[in-house]
């Protein structure tokens, strides 16, 4: 869905269809280039978080749950969904948003369904609305058996190049 003021369009320098889902803060995934999944590097990689399709309408990917992950009383933190929902939407944001700018998460709301100890959990990003200033996204959390774990919701700030002074 696209919405808001600004969600369709040319931008002054931009040709007419330019298409803002380019792939460019955000590159493309090793899986879009070899069929191979490709883990995100870094905090992210230690969520055990592997994206497996992202473009600017959606993001998904998968959690290999691990006993890192785990709060005292042996079930997934509820941070670590936190920090994934923020994650694949702001990943599917950035590459919508493209050449425009950043964009940066300004608040994040979730809410933990269901306890999981082990497994693979799957992650789905999708835009709720798109806007000249703000993005919110939707990030559902699944598990094996399609039952939801997880859900947030995340909304971002479109911050402009030229304000970022590029």
């Amino acid at each position: 869905m696209q919405g808001g003021s600004g969600a369709q369009g040319a931008r002054a320098g931009q040709t007419p269809g330019h298409d803002r889902r380019e792939k460019t803060a955000v590159t493309a995934t090793n899986e879009q280039q070899t069929g191979e999944p490709t883990d995100v590097p870094g905090f992210e990689k230690r969520l055990g978080l592997t994206i497996t399709e992202a473009d600017g309408d959606h993001v998904a990917g998968r959690i290999d749950v691990h006993a890192g992950l785990h709060q005292p009383y042996g079930i997934v933190h509820g941070g670590v969904y936190c920090s994934v929902v923020e994650t694949v939407a702001s990943i599917g944001a950035a590459m919508w948003f493209a050449d425009r700018g950043n964009v940066v998460g300004v608040a994040n709301h979730a809410n933990f369904v269901r306890a999981v100890r082990e497994g693979v959990l799957d992650v789905l990003a999708t835009p709720i609305q798109r806007g000249r200033t703000q993005q919110l996204w939707t990030v559902t959390i699944t598990d094996e058996r399609d039952r939801l774990i997880a859900k947030g919701d995340v909304r971002l700030a479109n911050v402009i190049a030229e304000v970022l002074g590029r």
